[in-house]
């Protein structure tokens, strides 16, 4: 039981983050995005991700997540990490790593644990039409039973018209001898009416497509 449980709250830890990537925010700027998932058999998470710019060259991020199955223990994981800027900041292509501490937790089981990433992120334009894309590559470190995950997610986005913009994400993961992999497309609205964008997409776990979910967030900025 142990084992798998340990399994459970690493993989929340691979959930992905709205708007990350090598872009740090300006002093006293922030970002905050509220995402809720689910599948047909009603297993939901949730998702808070909060970004403040406290220096040019220094973001402070906290990322808070909660994973709610229809059968077993309730879980969630806590991270709370620095974002620093590797290399000039006015390149097109832009390198960031991070480091940060956190917990996952299930039930009465808590496991502390360590995040280092390494970030990627730039510009395109593709037919007239801007966009982005990012690569944003971690280890998570368990302090408790010396495991470790590894993910990457690629993140390509293009702005259709100045309201509504397109994304495809690709969350993958590593741990203890297995790899598996999320897709998942989503379109974003900015409606003039609120200040708040609009995320509605769905997640598809790669090999499980019976597995998939939908998505529904919230961003804005500050």
């Amino acid at each position: 039981m142990l084992p798998r449980l340990v399994a459970l709250l690493f993989v929340c830890c691979c959930a992905g983050q709205a708007d990350a990537g090598a872009w740090l925010r300006d002093k006293g700027a922030s970002f905050n995005s509220t995402s809720f998932t689910s599948t047909h058999s009603l297993d939901t998470t949730s998702q808070t991700y909060l970004e403040y710019g406290l220096t040019s060259k220094t973001t402070i991020i906290a990322d808070i997540g909660f994973l709610r199955p229809r059968y077993g223990p309730h879980g969630g994981y806590a991270t709370l990490s620095i974002r620093r800027a590797l290399g000039p900041t006015d390149r097109k292509s832009k390198w960031t790593y991070d480091v940060g501490i956190g917990a996952n937790w299930a039930g009465d089981v808590v496991l502390p644990h360590i995040r280092t990433g390494l970030s990627w992120g730039r510009g395109i334009e593709i037919t007239e039409k801007t966009g982005w894309i990012a690569v944003d590559a971690a280890v998570v470190w368990d302090l408790t039973y010396a495991l470790h995950l590894g993910k990457i997610d690629t993140t390509v986005g293009i702005n259709f018209t100045e309201t509504t913009a397109g994304m495809v994400q690709l969350y993958s993961g590593y741990l203890n001898g297995d790899t598996f992999g999320t897709f998942a497309p989503s379109l974003v609205l900015s409606p003039k009416f609120t200040k708040f964008r609009i995320q509605i997409g769905t997640e598809s776990e790669i090999g499980n497509l019976r597995n998939s979910a939908v998505k529904i967030g919230l961003w804005r900025d500050f």
